[in-house]
């Protein structure tokens, strides 16, 4: 049997954020099934693409995720990445 999901990595990364927006990359990493050093690229990704913003306060990071970017797939254009997170919010 295949091991395919719905959602990427990414939505996977940018949804535990959503609910938890000083999670830590291991957190992250056990929810998603990943490891900590995958989390780190996908967090890098989502911050260089302007999806999510971070400040250090000791060593705990705080995320902000800038919802009202567009959708990056061609499919979902016209979409913002909050409609994403609203809907797999409730």
């Amino acid at each position: 049997m295949s091991q395919w999901t719905f959602l990427t990595n990414h939505a996977q990364v940018l949804l535990c954020i959503a609910r938890k927006n000083d999670s830590t990359a291991r957190e992250i990493a056990s929810e998603v099934g990943i490891t900590e050093r995958a989390v780190q690229r996908i967090v890098r990704d989502l911050s260089d693409a302007g999806y999510i913003s971070h400040s250090r306060d000791g060593r705990q990071n705080h995320y902000q995720i800038h919802a009202e970017r567009p959708m990056r797939h061609p499919a979902q254009q016209g979409f913002a990445v909050r409609e994403l997170l609203d809907l797999l919010s409730t």
